[in-house]
């Protein structure tokens, strides 16, 4: 088992940290934020609170998990190992801003998860050495390696799918709730309904996701004439633009 360190105890740190000390890792968390921190801590799954700089003297591995704009004024009071391995999930700081900063260790990883990462089936794209990331998650959620240093940030850019999908649910939610008296039933049948769609399908190659919405929007299908409404109104002709700006706001204008 290792010893893990989380700089940063958030939204995102908190599941990681969970998952990991109920697998048997030795998990110490920082003070920020001291509420999530404690919360950590009284859940019984033996995880320790510490100041930054005690997290790496007792971690092999540690994750940074701060707002850029934080991490800029931690960084520099870090004193880091050669022996660390060292995983980011912060938007907007490259890998040779991460070497520069956590030097001398040379084990450095970026990568992006969400909460639900806890629980297994979280897709970890990840630039750098993917050996650390694999070893803690990769039983349970599919470890993806870039070898392009820049394209975490078009990942990242690409993770705000997320909320628009969400989006899209709550629309036809809002819609279908009036019209059948039931609003609790309509959010619960479209979520359960796309989830269960996307749990049940195999989308590991390229291709996979047009393949399956041609297989539902057939011709004179009543999913052919959402498919054609939403293109229509041009709502996937944008997408790429709208994620080309997105990307850019990080600084990912390649």
């Amino acid at each position: 088992m290792s010893r893990v360190g989380f700089i940063g105890t958030g939204h995102i740190a908190a599941p990681m940290a969970r998952a990991l000390a109920r697998s048997g890792h030795r998990v110490t968390v920082s003070e920020r934020s001291a509420e999530t921190a404690a919360e950590l801590v009284g859940a019984g799954l033996g995880i320790q609170v510490a100041p930054n700089q005690q997290v790496l003297e007792r971690s092999e591995i540690v994750f940074l998990c701060l707002r850029p704009s934080v991490w800029e004024s931690v960084s520099t009071t870090l004193e880091w190992r050669p022996d660390h391995s060292v995983i980011s999930v912060m938007a907007g700081i490259s890998l040779d801003d991460l070497h520069r900063a956590c030097a001398p260790a040379t084990d450095i990883s970026a990568t992006i998860p969400y909460a639900f990462v806890e629980h297994g089936g979280c897709p970890l794209p990840v630039v750098g050495n993917p050996a650390a990331l694999q070893a803690l998650f990769g039983a349970d959620n599919p470890v993806l390696p870039q070898t392009d240093a820049d394209a975490l940030t078009h990942f990242f850019a690409a993770s705000s799918l997320v909320s628009a999908v969400l989006g899209l649910l709550e629309g036809g939610a809002n819609w279908l709730g009036p019209r059948t008296g039931d609003g609790d039933s309509a959010e619960t049948y479209l979520a359960a309904l796309v989830g269960g769609f996307l749990s049940h399908g195999s989308f590991e190659s390229a291709g996979r996701l047009v393949e399956e919405k041609w297989g539902l929007a057939t011709p004179n299908t009543l999913n052919r004439q959402m498919v054609d409404g939403l293109e229509g109104q041009g709502a996937f002709a944008d997408l790429p633009s709208l994620l080309d700006r997105i990307a850019a706001s990080m600084g990912g204008d390649k």
